[in-house]
């Protein structure tokens, strides 16, 4: 049976049935969400009463009309009663509809809220996060989980107060009106809410299960469906074997629905039979008294009408406790997220820099990648891949130098020696376990994180373009950059020739990721929104390599101009790009073997050389 239900996914059940119990610290949590919409709900909740009252009015009207109006023959005060009922119906909806607008207010606000916190929650988690982390698993996080935890402040909390005012209103009035009759009613009521426990508790079970197998769901077709994925399947011609995988994972979810209805289906065939019991209760005694002469035709009638409005809202209250369940799943899955720990943050007390010149210096600087448990969230990274051999080995062993203003430093070594980590150091993507980088004499630890990356200007081996004009993606390196200054930038890049070839020139849409352009077009874009920005420190890794040896001369040229008087940093496999650098640092297993000139080391010999011959004699 288990098999049944959960197919492949027993395990995740395993994990899931160690927590059904509610956090009251997460309810506390959840509740700092709604504190912005207190007004509101304070009219909500006025609003409420006030329909909760007039709602057991109509029964006392239709009693009226059975024990007084109809035995004497008053037409005019059925006339009266019909005005009354008539009236009341449409006050009740135009209340009604001034609640919905409250919830919706109250709901559509939590979500707007949840999601600006999680996005900028998100937005400011180390590079770390994001290399170990699922996309698709925290997209769910960011909407079906927000959607879910909207719930519990909409559809849930509108029920439960609505049918909480409902109820205690209905039971003073059937209190008043029969004493005896309200007592037996209420017979039923624990076995509903001992059957709503339960139920509700198996519920939330399943919906954590649900919520964790529709999270993969989103990751496959997430990774599938970019460009770079799709182009990977059809090249491997993997169709087949990605629809099975997928299907598996289809499978999975529907597996965890079928759970959750059949789950569900208990509650909703019980609490139908308990309701009928109650009422037949109530008519049975109701019978009763009236054939003893102690209470009218209309009492019983007036108290059926109650009983069938006392237990509509009691089953609700019942339901009501597996949807607040569910929907508590999803609040702690955001949780989870917000929880995540900000290792690379800005200084509580930012220092200012000492001066603007771009001089960066590595003192000592030792790193090793942080574990996945420090920086990333265990349910958001799968499980084949959650452990990492890197985490707490040291990468980079003491290394110290200086890069001065106007001056080219290339860093070169074989694959895997470093190079990359060592200048993710830099703008803080990373931070150095020991030692210092210091930038215009200021530990970069100790800077604002906005101010130090300002300084600095990046491009990468694979730059990345939004899925947005070429004239969005320059300018969000400088956003009240003008055309001309855009254009200047192109023309350093050696782009501005192509631009203005396109029919829609700088409006042109570059497509995903800018898979619509050349790599090396897309490269240039690149070095262009650099120069844009105008930092004093420029770090380019293998920002040539997709070029072409007559662009990329083209490009050298450009760059030289325009890296003129700033601090350039250049990672370079092409050796003879790098060959005027002023200085170049041999990096080979974290450790700096090599530094001096291009004739110096080649004087020297030693790695380097046998870098430079090696390429050289292909």
């Amino acid at each position: 049976m288990r098999q049944m239900f959960y197919g492949h996914g027993g395990e995740v059940m395993d994990e899931a049935m160690k927590r059904t119990t509610i956090d009251r610290s997460t309810l506390k949590r959840a509740w700092q969400f709604g504190k912005p919409y207190k007004r509101i709900l304070a009219g909500y909740l006025g609003t409420a009463v006030v329909v909760a009252v007039l709602g057991v009015v109509p029964p006392i009207v239709f009693k009226r009309f059975l024990d007084t109006a109809i035995p004497t023959r008053d037409l005019r005060l059925v006339n009266v009663l019909a005005v009354i009922a008539i009236a009341l119906a449409l006050i009740s909806a135009m209340l009604s509809l001034l609640i919905r607008w409250y919830g919706a207010r109250i709901g559509e606000g939590i979500i707007c809220d949840l999601r600006q916190t999680l996005f900028d929650h998100v937005q400011r988690m180390p590079i770390a996060f994001f290399t170990r982390t699922q996309t698709g698993s925290l997209m769910s996080r960011l909407n079906n989980d927000v959607v879910g935890a909207q719930q519990a402040f909409t559809a849930t909390l509108r029920n439960t107060v609505n049918d909480s005012l409902t109820v205690v209103a209905t039971l003073i009035a059937m209190t008043l009106m029969s004493w005896q009759m309200t007592l037996l009613s209420l017979i039923v009521v624990p076995i509903l809410f001992f059957l709503s426990h339960n139920v509700g508790r198996a519920t939330q079970r399943v919906a954590r299960i649900q919520m964790d197998e529709n999270a993969v769901l989103n990751s496959t077709m997430t990774e599938r469906f970019n460009v770079s994925g799709a182009l990977l399947v059809k090249l491997f011609g993997r169709p087949q074997q990605e629809s099975d995988e997928f299907n598996s994972v289809a499978g999975r979810v529907r597996d965890a629905g079928v759970k959750r209805a059949m789950t569900g289906v208990v509650l909703f065939i019980a609490l139908p039979m308990i309701g009928a019991l109650g009422t037949a209760s109530v008519y049975w005694l109701g019978a009763r008294q009236v054939i003893d002469g102690t209470i009218t035709t209309g009492t019983v009638v007036a108290m059926a009408a109650y009983v069938q409005r006392l237990y509509q809202p009691l089953t609700e209250l019942a339901s009501t406790r597996v949807d607040f369940m569910t929907a508590f799943v999803s609040f702690e899955r955001v949780f989870e997220v917000l929880d995540a720990p900000v290792l690379i943050a800005n200084p509580l007390y930012p220092q200012p820099f000492n001066d603007n010149s771009g001089v960066v210096e590595f003192r000592d600087v030792r790193f090793a990648y942080p574990a996945a448990r420090d920086v990333s969230i265990a349910s958001l990274v799968s499980k084949e891949n959650s452990d990492d051999d890197r985490a707490g080995v040291e990468i980079l062993h003491g290394l110290s130098f200086v890069c001065n203003p106007g001056t080219l430093t290339a860093i070169v070594g074989p694959s895997g020696a470093g190079k990359s980590t060592l200048v993710s150091l830099i703008p803080r993507l990373y931070d150095a376990t020991d030692g210092q980088v210091v930038v215009d004499g200021l530990d970069v630890k100790l800077a604002d994180i906005g101010d130090l990356v300002s300084r600095i200007g990046v491009v990468t081996q694979d730059s990345h373009l939004f899925h947005d004009s070429i004239v969005a993606n320059l300018r969000y390196a400088k956003p009240d950059a003008t055309d001309a200054e855009i254009m200047q930038a192109c023309k350093a890049a050696r782009i501005d020739h192509l631009i203005s070839s396109l029919p829609d020139q700088l409006r042109t849409t570059v497509g995903e990721r800018g898979y619509r352009l050349s790599g090396g077009e897309k490269q240039r874009l690149a070095i262009a929104r650099m120069l844009l920005k105008d930092p004093r420190i420029v770090i380019l890794d293998e920002a040539t390599a997709h070029l072409d040896s007559e662009t990329e001369v083209q490009i050298q040229a450009a760059l030289n101009e325009a890296l003129s008087g700033r601090t350039s940093i250049v990672i370079a496999h092409r050796l003879s790009t790098i060959q005027a650098a002023d200085q170049i640092l041999v990096l080979d297993a974290g450790n700096i073997v090599q530094r001096g000139t291009h004739n110096e080391l080649i004087a020297t010999g030693g790695l380097y050389r046998e870098l430079y011959e090696t390429q050289f004699q292909r």
